[in-house]
Formats: C-alpha cells, structure tokens, sequence
C-alpha cells in the first residue's frame, strides 16, 4: 500500500473492515515458504511463522519437503484465526499463492463462572 507520496505505509485496523471470526486463512504447506509477508502485512496478527512439526513434515509433497528444507523447515501458521478480518491482505502478499480464505466455525462459548 502507499499513499500519494509514494512512502510506504504499514496496513492498518482501518484497512479490513469485515467481521472477525467468520473466515480464517489455510496456508498451502506445499507452497509456503515462509517469508512472512503475510505475517508483516496483517494488522491483526493472525500469522506467525513457526517451524513444522515432523506431522507436517511428513504431510508434505517431495516437492514441499524440499522447499521447507530449503527454508529451514519454518512456515506461516494460523496463530489466531478467529481475528482474520477478511480482507485479503495477506493473500495479495504472498508471493507463494500459498494463501486462501475458508469459512471457520464459530468460537467456542466461554463456559459460565
């Protein structure tokens, strides 16, 4: 994003202006390799970048074993889904396409005092 004097501006709250919780992003282990694009561009820290668990590891194509050896084995997780405002910022800056919106179910109610 940049404003009309061509300075670069960090996103902000403002900039997403869907309801939280409704969808959540999915990261495409195979394509990730992250570079936390999308961990700097969403203002509700929904991304952090985490190494795989050896789960994960296994789950992954030849080909996605190999581009996370490459990257030391660390890509994007979803550390708090219920904050995606929807706004897609992250999926413009992935430069990996590795990044959709699903639909997530709703957060569980809090149990009573």
């Amino acid at each position: 994003m940049s404003n009309t004097t061509g300075d670069h501006s960090a996103p902000q709250a403002d900039d997403c202006n869907d309801v939280a919780g409704r969808v959540a992003p999915v990261v495409d282990r195979n394509r990730c390799e992250g570079k936390a694009d999308c961990v700097r561009v969403c203002p509700f820290n929904v991304f952090e970048i985490a190494t795989l668990t050896p789960r994960q590891r296994r789950e992954l194509t030849l080909i996605g074993r190999m581009k996370a050896w490459v990257h030391g084995g660390k890509q994007a997780v979803i550390a708090n889904p219920y904050d995606c405002h929807a706004c897609q910022l992250c999926i413009t800056a992935c430069p990996e396409h590795a990044l959709h919106l699903a639909p997530i179910t709703p957060r569980p109610a809090e149990p009573s005092p």
